[in-house]
């Protein structure tokens, strides 16, 4: 019995992970879990109410995605990413005892984007490569 190919002609071909696409999806997730944790552990540390860990939900969905190499979640994560990047930097300059907290959160939030970025480029440019 054979199977069917489901996808169209004109779809970019799977290819197999390389060695800098893993390090880039490896530094992606660990820099989200830490921007997560940084997150949560701001508002928590903060002496605020435990409401605002809230705020480090819309981060966990994604998680799954790229573990899985999911293309879609790198690219709604890199979007999603300047909203932390925004609250952090409002952060740093309107609060002075939430300063180191914020300052590492935005390092974190744009080196997340940049992974992501560099990710996305990564796969784009192999996709090209493999078709045809």
């Amino acid at each position: 019995m054979t199977e069917l190919s489901t996808a169209s002609p004109s779809a970019p071909l799977r290819t197999e992970p390389s060695a800098t696409e893993r390090l880039s999806r490896n530094l992606s997730l660990a820099l989200l879990l830490g921007l997560i944790a940084l997150v949560a552990g701001r508002e928590l540390a903060g002496g605020g109410s435990a409401w605002w860990t809230l705020k480090a939900l819309p981060l966990l969905p994604a998680l799954p995605g790229l573990w899985r190499y999911r293309l879609y979640t790198y690219r709604w994560l890199s979007l999603l990413v300047w909203l932390y990047v925004g609250d952090a930097a409002l952060l740093l300059g309107e609060t002075r005892g939430a300063s180191l907290w914020s300052g590492v959160q935005l390092l974190v939030a744009v080196g997340l984007f940049a992974s992501c970025s560099a990710h996305i480029r990564q796969r784009l440019a192999a996709a090209k490569a493999a078709q045809p």
